[in-house]
This record gives structure tokens, C-alpha cells and sequence, in this order.
């Protein structure tokens, strides 16, 4: 199956300044997906983020790795093997938060399946090395090949000695064994003829070695980018998987928010209606308020017109009672003078009839 994302997210991706190693640099113009990718095939754990076909973040979890929040909606975690710090701008802190747990997660899994992965190294080197120490081989020289001098004086010395061993039995005439010796000069001469022709093929396939080395280790790189290449072109694969779900995501989210403006749309005609309804009220309270305001000067001039009226009427009572003092007075006065006037008449009339 090769590698599959298993969480994606967006953020906006910064990388350490590799100069001053304190400030951020802005590796996308805005926020991009960042997803969780897994290789099943070598039990590895991936962060990937590509800002159209560049790859901006491929960073592998290893268990030394830590992800670190410095903000609400910031974090950050360092890469020794890109030799860089990746940090990520969250529009939410629970996009944060989120990201953090499957960072932990997918670490935790990383380092098991080191463990795995060691422990069955150790099982498959095991038995190896149990058959390695009876078949322990020295080095190949050209001593260990034709032995050492003194060895080779050694051999011939036995060689030499062997035919003395039971000289009542084998004794060989003086001819043979000089013609013994010679052949084992001969043969030294051989073997010394070897070994060094070995010592020269020892030091051109050391020479080899070496350029072996060489050529394997630009090989490596070349795989190695070949590789990398490779995880890009799967990362724009399955990229593009993640871009058609976020696709019809966006389109339901579009749904959503087309339903969303809809409601808000009726709602505002609602409001409008409202608005409208409010100021003709607002309208029938200011003719009132006008209306009660021309009652209370209303009120005010005829509440003066009747203080007016009442100290008027007090001053006609006063008039009047005046008046009825006068009157009485003057009636008073008035039967005086009648009395006085009977009197007069009466004795005008006893005049009258005394005369």
C-alpha cells in the first residue's frame, strides 16, 4: 500500500532562520495542509506538507523527537536529520491541541516499533554469532597464507628430520636427500613467489575496497534522493487523495454556509420588518409625547388661570363680606333712625292731639 495519511490538518508552516537560529521564516504564503503519513512497509511515521509540488515539510518521527506548544496556537518541534526547527501556526488552539496528541501518539508508535525492530535484530544476529565463534577466522596475510619464517624454518626442519626419524629402517642415500633439499628450496622459492604475488593483489583489492566504498557511498546518495524523490511524488498521490476529501468537505461546508445565509437572510428580513415596526412606534411615541407635552402646557396655563380665578374669587368674598358688614351696619344705622323717626312721629301726634 506505500505510504497512506492518516491525519491532516491546516497551518501555516515556518522554519528556524539557519543563520540567526532565533528567528521564523515563513515558508508558505498562507495555511496548508499538514498530514500524519504512514509507510507500512518499513513501520514509519511521516510529517509531510506540500505547498503546491514543493515539499516544505518531510520530517520522519523518530522517539527523541519532542513537539513543544509556546503559544496557544503555536508549536514546534526540532528535526535533527534536516537539521532544522519546523514550527506551525494553528487558526484555532483545539487544531493545536489535536495536532499534539497524534504527535505523541505517532511517536509512541515509532519508538515500539524501534523496539520491534531491534529486538528482531538481536533474535537473527543471535545464532549467527554462536556459529561465528567456533569458525573464527584470523585475518588474511601472507604469513597466515605460507606461514611465518620461522614456521616455514620449522617445516622444513621436520621436513629434513623426518627422514632421520628411524634411520635403521629408512636411511636414504646422501644424493636423495640433497635432492630432497632442493626441492624444498624450490618450493620455498615458490611459496615466497606467492606470497608476493598475494601481498600485491592484498593491496590492490584494498585499493579496490576503497573505491568500492566510494562508488557505495554515491550510490547511497543517489538512492537516497532517488527516495526522497520518490516519497514526494507519493506524498503529491496521496496529497491528492487529501485534497479531494478537503474538496468535498469545502463543498459541504459551502452547503452549510449557503443554508447558514439563507436563515440569516430571512432573519434580516425579519429584523427589517421589525426595524420598520419599531419606528413607527418610535413615531406614534414622539406625535404622544408632543401631544401630552402641548396637554401639560395646556394645563399649566389653565391651572394659572384658575389660581387666578380662586384669588379673584377670594377677593370678591372679601368684597362681599365687606359689603354685607356695610349693609348691616347701614341697616343697623337705618333702624336707628327709623326708631328714632317712630319716636318723632309719636310725639308729633300726642302734640297733635294735646293742641
Amino acid at each position: 500500500m506505500g505510504e497512506q495519511p492518516i491525519y491532516s490538518t491546516r497551518a501555516h508552516v515556518f522554519q528556524i532562520d539557519p543563520n540567526t537560529k532565533k528567528n521564523w521564516v515563513p515558508t508558505s504564503k498562507h495555511a496548508v495542509t499538514v498530514s500524519y503519513f504512514y509507510d507500512s512497509t518499513r513501520n514509519v511515521y511521516r510529517i509531510i506538507s506540500l505547498d503546491g509540488s514543493k515539499a516544505i515539510i518531510n520530517s520522519t518521527i523518530t522517539p527523541n523527537m519532542t513537539f513543544t506548544k509556546t503559544s496557544q496556537k503555536f508549536g514546534q518541534w526540532a528535526d535533527s536529520r534536516a537539521n532544522t526547527v519546523y514550527g506551525l501556526g494553528f487558526s484555532s488552539e483545539n487544531h493545536l491541541v489535536k495536532f499534539a496528541e497524534k504527535f505523541a501518539e505517532f511517536k509512541e508508535a515509532a519508538r515500539l516499533a524501534k523496539e520491534k525492530s531491534q529486538e528482531k535484530m538481536e533474535l537473527t544476529s543471535t545464532p549467527s554469532q554462536e556459529s561465528g565463534t567456533g569458525d573464527i577466522q584470523s585475518p588474511l596475510t601472507p604469513e597466515s597464507i605460507n606461514g611465518t619464517d620461522d614456521e616455514r624454518v620449522t617445516s622444513e626442519v621436520t621436513a629434513n628430520s623426518e627422514p632421520r626419524a628411524e634411520p635403521s629402517q629408512n636411511a636414504l642415500p646422501f644424493s636423495h636427500s640433497s635432492a630432497i633439499n632442493k626441492h624444498w628450496e624450490a618450493e620455498l622459492a615458490a611459496l615466497k613467489g606467492n606470497n608476493a604475488k598475494l601481498t600485491a593483489a592484498l593491496l590492490e583489492s584494498t585499493a579496490n575496497v576503497k573505491q568500492w566504498k566510494q562508488q557505495l557511498a554515491a550510490y547511497q546518495e543517489e538512492a537516497e534522493r532517488l527516495h526522497k524523490r520518490v516519497t514526494e511524488l507519493e506524498c503529491v498521490s496521496g496529497q491528492t487523495n487529501v485534497i479531494k476529501s478537503h474538496k468535498t468537505e469545502l463543498n459541504q461546508t459551502i452547503e452549510e454556509l449557503e443554508s447558514t445565509l439563507k436563515a440569516k437572510e430571512e432573519e434580516l428580513e425579519r429584523l427589517k420588518e421589525e426595524v420598520d415596526n419599531a419606528n413607527q412606534l418610535q413615531a406614534q411615541r414622539d406625535s404622544l409625547t408632543q401631544k401630552l407635552q402641548e396637554t401639560e402646557t395646556r394645563n399649566k396655563d389653565l391651572e394659572s388661570q384658575l389660581s387666578e380665578l380662586e384669588q379673584r374669587l377670594e377677593s370678591s368674598q372679601l368684597e362681599q363680606e365687606a359689603f354685607r358688614n356695610n349693609l348691616k351696619t347701614l341697616l343697623e344705622i337705618l333702624d336707628g333712625k327709623i326708631f328714632e323717626l317712630t319716636e318723632l312721629r309719636d310725639s308729633l301726634a300726642k302734640l297733635i292731639e294735646g293742641s
